[in-house]
């Protein structure tokens, strides 16, 4: 730019002696992309943070749902014994030959039905909070405190939509399921359990996930931050600091992560083996239980699994996110300035 400048201006000089002419004020450059795209999350409408968070969460969960089923299946306390695996590839492997090739995906329907609602509360909700805190914490800056109390209140929005389709997606996704399909799965679920089982696992869904999301949203500014200082549209350092923050997050949250499992699933093998009769509930009793079968590693069984599915899944939330942010307030921009 200051190149071009120069030979512009030495071009309009006239030639010969003489006083040099009055210096001309330079216009000022126009507004780059990145800088443009950074000042416009303060004036998206709420709308546009739900549809792109709707979009980003079906994308998370469906790319990724093979290697979800798989984690649900490592995490079983006591597998059948044709249902134990040692890697992730081993076991999409053994499913996909034994029990036929859509077999990873049953369940994925009930999944993205309560991933789209789901996410769009949760985007919109971190947004406005993250920006209303910021402003309160840090004059307007960013403030790691501000981005994780976002993250774990707009967690609790998510996970009142998601956690009943948390429930009927791994009932769904255990070996030998019993169901047919998801609605089968619900309507039994309703009739043998009652209502109050598709939100048996919410406080540890909940003692879960409010870290897990304050970890990755710290994470995930924090290696903004880093590699792209100046906030500008970049997918590469979107896809970078989504993959790291979800590795991070999963692999300090695992143990939780069991113990929401088997509340979800009710292992029966597992549960009559310590002599549990009826329905396991409450955080506490599944800890418990968890280390009466499988000690201290019992609380990471099927690390490797969700790691490998957390770090694509947030890097794949994140790109798209910011991708259908960037996207629609810019299409909003021009249109209003076409006016």
């Amino acid at each position: 730019m200051e190149l071009s400048c120069e030979v512009g201006g030495s071009a309009a000089a006239p030639p010969g002696p003489g006083p040099p002419p009055p210096a001309v004020a330079t216009p000022p450059a126009p507004p780059m992309e990145g800088d443009e795209y950074e000042s416009l999350p303060s004036g998206a409408s709420l709308g546009t943070h739900m549809m792109a968070g709707a979009v980003a969460g079906i994308m998370e969960h469906t790319v990724m749902y093979p290697v979800d089923s798989v984690k649900t299946r490592m995490q079983s306390l006591q597998p059948d014994p044709k249902a134990q695996y040692r890697t992730v590839y081993e076991a999409l492997k053994k499913i996909v030959l034994t029990e036929g090739f859509w077999r990873p995906l049953r369940g994925i329907n009930v999944t993205m039905l309560g991933a789209g609602p789901a996410h769009a509360m949760y985007f919109a909700c971190y947004e406005k909070m993250k920006k209303s805190l910021s402003d309160t914490i840090q004059h307007g800056g960013n403030s790691h405190l501000a981005n994780g109390i976002a993250g774990s209140v707009a967690t609790l929005l998510h996970d009142a939509v998601m956690n009943p389709a948390e429930v009927v997606k791994q009932r769904m996704q255990m070996f030998n399921s019993p169901y047919k399909s998801v609605l089968a799965c619900i309507r039994t679920v309703q009739k043998t359990e009652g209502f109050g089982a598709f939100y048996r696992s919410y406080t540890t869904q909940l003692t879960m996930n409010v870290p897990f999301q304050a970890i990755h949203f710290i994470t995930y500014e924090f290696m903004q931050e880093q590699i792209n200082p100046h906030r500008e549209y970049n997918p590469r350092t979107h896809i970078v600091s989504g993959a790291i923050a979800g590795a991070v997050a999963a692999a300090a949250t695992t143990p939780l992560d069991v113990c929401k499992t088997l509340l979800n699933t009710q292992e029966n093998m597992a549960l009559s083996s310590v002599n549990i009769s009826g329905h396991l509930s409450g955080m506490v009793n599944a800890f418990k239980t968890v280390y009466q079968l499988g000690g201290i590693s019992g609380y990471f069984r099927g690390v490797q699994a969700r790691v490998i599915y957390q770090m694509p899944s947030t890097a794949i939330a994140w790109s798209v996110y910011e991708f259908f942010k960037y996207f629609l307030t810019k299409h909003k921009l021009e249109k209003r300035t076409s006016l």
